[in-house]
């Protein structure tokens, strides 16, 4: 998926910022949401997030975009984990987590279901393959609303 201009400003923005304080940008989400608009970016860090690393980017961040001033409404600033059930979306995200559990949303039923937990098997040319009950399923991209890792304990 690909990000909208204001993401992509955002993103170029945050990477040297995480980066200095020892975390990766997952993602970034310019939305609205009623009448107001969200700017959301989503950190990660190999031994976890902390809120200190979330405020820490936060502050940085804000302080960046008051002075670049990239985005020309009022927004709200978010900045947090991308968290355990965090949102697939890129080729690289379904190939760094093959082999693992996924909650599915589709925009229109299959069997009867448009929500259902598989296994991520595969992703190519657009197309994922999951594995529910011992069989495969084969779906494009345009025909999934959302993939999350699916939480397990």
């Amino acid at each position: 998926m690909a990000y909208n201009n204001i993401e992509q400003k955002v993103y170029d923005i945050c990477v040297p910022i995480a980066e200095k304080n020892g975390l990766s940008i997952w993602d970034v989400e310019f939305k609205k949401e009623g009448s107001d608009y969200y700017l959301r970016v989503y950190v990660d860090k190999s031994d976890g997030v902390a809120i200190d690393d979330c405020e820490a980017v936060s502050r940085e961040l804000s302080d960046r975009l008051d002075e670049l001033d990239p985005i020309s409404q009022a927004y709200m600033l978010e900045v947090c984990s991308a968290g355990l059930d965090r949102q697939l979306k890129r080729e690289s995200d379904f190939l760094a987590f093959l082999g693992r559990d996924v909650d599915v949303k589709l925009y229109a039923p299959i069997n009867g279901s448009k929500e259902f937990a598989a296994e991520l098997k595969a992703f190519e040319n657009g197309t994922l393959t999951l594995l529910k009950d011992g069989e495969e399923i084969s779906l494009a991209l345009d025909k999934i609303a959302s993939v999350r890792l699916a939480v397990v304990f």
